[in-house]
């Protein structure tokens, strides 16, 4: 064969095409509700508003006796029924029902703001290593001038309880997301059939315990000032609070726990400085 016969390559023959893209995850959204229509329709038209769509919205209806259920299914949202009474039942039941590979999840008294899937579509995306996301709140409704004040008070006494009990952030259940396979993984663990608990506190329990939480920095969720509807409420919310804290002793018993989690912090950063021998 003559060599000097084959036409000589050029750069421009070279065709290089599009850098490939990773697909976008799915995302589905949970939402729990027991009476809150007109909320929730304010809710779920947010929703609609987004920046980037959730492949399925969710709507788990607890044994509504209004028109939830008429509200969810006008505005196109999937609706399923929860028999077991309590928002820990019903969030673990939409949850569950999810297809998405990321599971968000928020209140039908949430107004989400409009960039809210596409910030924690890119935050995961940006952090492989996370398995879930939490982020603040606001009061968008009361009194103008306790609005921040008060939002401001919630969220501080939350995590200043939570963090010590837990040994890492809380998660927020007005404003957090997960990945399907971390759910997957302490769905048969979480208490499920206890009313008188903080689902995403016990859902902070077992996340956060083999799983990287991480905050999202995104525009705050807004949210009504329902907690501060009456001193009975608070406290009741309150009495929730220690009770989610007591279920989990003595295996979660704050210095127990503290340890586990050094250990297993220790073993990782282990593994990742042995990668990069």
């Amino acid at each position: 064969m003559n060599i000097e016969s084959q036409p000589e390559a050029k750069a421009q023959d070279v065709v290089f095409g599009p850098p490939r893209q990773e697909p976008r995850p799915r995302v589905s959204v949970v939402i729990p509700v027991k009476d809150d229509s007109l909320l929730l329709a304010r809710c779920l038209a947010a929703l609609h508003s987004q920046s980037i769509k959730a492949n399925e919205i969710i709507v788990v209806d607890n044994g509504s006796i209004d028109d939830s259920a008429l509200t969810a299914r006008l505005a196109g949202a999937t609706l399923i029924s929860c028999s077991e009474p309590g928002i820990p039942a019903a969030s673990s039941r939409g949850y569950d029902f999810a297809s998405g590979d990321l599971i968000l999840r928020l209140d039908a008294d949430c107004v989400p703001p409009t960039s809210w899937i596409e910030d924690v579509v890119t935050a995961f995306a940006d952090s492989p290593q996370t398995s879930a996301l939490t982020g603040t709140a606001r009061f968008i409704d009361g009194p103008a001038f306790l609005r921040t004040p008060l939002a401001v008070l919630y969220l501080t006494v939350y995590w200043l309880a939570a963090m010590p009990a837990l040994g890492h952030r809380p998660l927020f259940g007005s404003n957090l997301a997960m990945r399907r396979e971390a759910w997957e993984s302490v769905s048969s663990s979480a208490h499920r059939r206890d009313c008188e608990l903080h689902d995403d506190f016990d859902l902070s329990f077992h996340l956060g315990e083999h799983h990287r939480v991480r905050y999202l920095r995104s525009a705050a969720m807004g949210m009504s000032m329902r907690p501060f509807k009456s001193a009975r409420e608070f406290l009741r919310r309150t009495h929730r609070g220690f009770r989610t804290v007591l279920i989990h002793w003595p295996h979660d018993f704050p210095p127990r726990r503290w340890r586990r989690l050094a250990s297993a912090r220790s073993r990782r950063a282990g593994s990742n400085a042995g990668a990069f021998q």
